[in-house]
C-alpha cells in the first residue's frame, strides 16, 4: 500500500470519527434538552398542584373562621 492510499484512508478514518463524534454530541444535547424539558413541566405541574392545594386549604381555614364567627356571635 502506497504512502498516498495510506493518507487518504487515515484521512477518512479521521473524518468519520470527528463526524462520529459531533453526531454522538448532537444525540448527548438533544437527550439533555429533552430531560430539562421534562423536569420543568414536572416542576410546573407540582408547583400548581401544591398552589392548588393552598388555596383550597385557606378558602377551607376562612369557611371555617366565619363558622365559627357565626356560632361564637362575632358575625350576624
Amino acid at each position: 500500500m502506497s504512502s498516498k492510499s495510506f493518507q487518504g484512508l487515515k484521512e477518512q478514518a479521521e473524518g468519520a470519527a470527528k463526524d462520529a463524534a459531533n453526531t454522538l454530541g448532537q444525540a448527548t444535547q438533544d437527550a439533555v434538552n429533552q430531560i430539562t424539558e421534562a423536569s420543568q413541566k414536572a416542576f410546573d405541574k407540582a408547583s400548581k398542584t401544591a398552589q392548588d392545594g393552598v388555596e383550597k386549604v385557606a378558602g377551607q381555614a376562612a369557611e371555617a373562621m366565619s363558622g365559627f364567627g357565626k356560632k361564637s356571635g362575632f358575625k350576624k
